[in-house]
Formats: C-alpha cells, structure tokens, sequence
C-alpha cells in the first residue's frame, strides 16, 4: 500500500513541477516515481496500519475543538494579565515526565502546548518537558496534565515504540 501511495504522490509531484502533457513526459514521469517509490517507499510512507492511523486522524479531529478551545480561554487570561493594574506575571520554568510513548505524542503535546498563549515548550524529549509559563496558573494547568491525557488518547492503545509494537 505504501509503495502506491509513494508512486501516486511522486507522479503528481512530477506534473505539478512539469506542466507538460507529452507521451514522452508522462511516460518517464511514471518511469521515474515507480523507481523512487522502489527505492523509498518505507521511508515516505513507512509501514502503515490503516486502521490504527485512520483511528488516530480521527481522534485527533475530536481533540482540535478542545484545544481551540484552551487557545480561547489562554488568550482571554493573557488579556486579564496585561489589563490587570497590579503585576501578576510570574515567569517560571516547568518540568514535568510525560506519560507518552510516540513520537506523534511528544510532538502533539509540544506543539499544543507552544500554541496556548501564556506557554512555550522549551525541550520536549520522551524523558522531560520543560515549558516556560508566564505566570503560576499557566504552570498549574500544565502540571495538571488534561492536555496530556488528551493527546495520550490520541495516541491510542496500541503504539509503536521504536519500531516495535506493544499492546
């Protein structure tokens, strides 16, 4: 499966680049993507379960109105930081073990984390997080882990730990 899926991107790679419709044209497009889907077909797509990531798509689909959410309601406390007279920004580094197994885990909750206002991912390694939170509320809910657990259901039961399969 992924030796089509690789070939068909190639080729529409090729006449996206080409714009050209001629026999010869299209004949070596073809030639060409089914040699590079050969060569690398593993590594473009990998080794796909199609169920398991069609579960994980759709997962996180649920978990995008959530975290649009938590960008809302983080802009509105930035808003009540910056209008409040008295000085409540407390900058502060976090570090905290995350409770995820993939790589599509760390990066999720990295990048969810980085675009709540008020928050950074500083480091993200499978071993420590470390985020930089502009004041201690920001600091607590990122210690409480809700966003954590979120992107653990994302990552579904059964993950892929380099490169072996664990249930």
């Amino acid at each position: 499966m992924s030796f089509l899926i690789t070939t068909i991107a190639m080729f529409s790679f090729w006449i996206l680049l080409s714009g050209e419709f001629t026999f010869i044209l299209i004949t070596s497009g073809v030639v060409s993507s089914l040699i590079v889907a050969y060569l690398s077909h593993d590594i473009f797509i990998g080794k796909a379960d199609i169920k398991s990531e069609t579960g994980r798509v759709f997962r996180f689909f649920r978990y995008l109105p959530w975290l649009l959410w938590q960008i809302i309601l983080c802009n509105v406390e930035i808003a009540y930081l910056v209008l409040n007279p008295k000085p409540l920004v407390d900058p502060q580094l976090v570090r905290f073990k995350p409770d995820l197994k993939t790589d599509l885990g760390i990066v999720t909750l990295a990048h969810s984390i980085t675009l709540t206002p008020g928050t950074v991912t500083v480091e993200a390694t499978r071993e420590e997080f470390v985020i930089h939170a502009i004041w201690q509320k920001s600091a607590e809910g990122i210690i409480d882990g809700e966003m954590q657990r979120k992107v653990k259901k994302i990552e579904g039961d059964v993950m892929e730990i380099e490169g072996e399969k664990s249930v």
